[in-house]
């Protein structure tokens, strides 16, 4: 049986992450794969409930990290694994290293407790062997927070984290730039701030560099 694969898409609001999800999905299908698209948070009926409350109600960094994981750990059973099991292509937009730039860089919440609601939460029965699960590419749609905001500006009507100043969006940059230093082999860096066919290539590239697109 196929291998599953587990693919996650990274990025500031406004990096245009969705688009090159569908596009991955669509090239992956045509390969013969059979590809399950999901978010976080949510990908289950209990994750939406819990991303409609952490995305738009006020709450202290804590429950909002919480919120995060509770949402993630039940995506993880429902969704996530059992398609991996199956020998899926999984293709999610956003996954923990949101929570570390979002949470842990944007809020400036404890990174310790962070590391720690990881390892408790994404700890799993593998089919090769227990562990923390963790995508095996995440793709880094990079891109500068002046150019994110102009990008959103208007398009629709902001959630709580959207609506937030640029300095913020600054820190979750750098928080995403440090779960990459500190893991660069599972990182694909791709430069958003292109044309959108030059975005393409860049991760089209990087996918048939690692083997993952034949």
């Amino acid at each position: 049986m196929t291998r599953g694969l587990f693919i996650s898409f990274e990025g500031i609001d406004g990096a245009g992450k969705s688009t090159h999800i569908d596009a991955l999905a669509a090239a992956l299908r045509a390969r013969g794969r059979s590809v399950v698209l999901t978010r976080e948070p949510g990908g289950t009926p209990l994750a939406e409930k819990l991303r409609a409350l952490a995305l738009n109600d006020p709450m202290d960094p804590l429950t909002e990290a919480l919120l995060m994981f509770a949402a993630r750990r039940d995506h993880l059973l429902q969704v996530i694994e059992p398609a991996l099991a199956r020998g899926d292509a999984v293709l999610c937009d956003r996954f923990t290293d949101a929570t570390f730039a979002y949470q842990g860089a944007g809020r400036g919440f404890d990174l310790q407790v962070l590391a720690g609601l990881e390892r408790w939460v994404q700890t799993v029965p593998a089919v090769d062997a227990p562990g923390i699960r963790q995508p095996d590419l995440t793709v880094w749609f990079d891109l500068a927070p002046a150019v994110a905001a102009q990008r959103l500006a208007g398009a629709r009507v902001p959630d709580k984290f959207e609506s937030q100043p640029q300095a913020f969006f600054a820190r979750v940059a750098a928080g995403y730039g440090a779960r990459a230093a500190a893991d660069p082999g599972r990182f694909l860096r791709v430069d958003a701030d292109q044309p959108r066919e030059a975005v393409w290539r860049d991760v089209e590239a990087g996918l048939k560099q690692r083997g993952l697109l034949a």
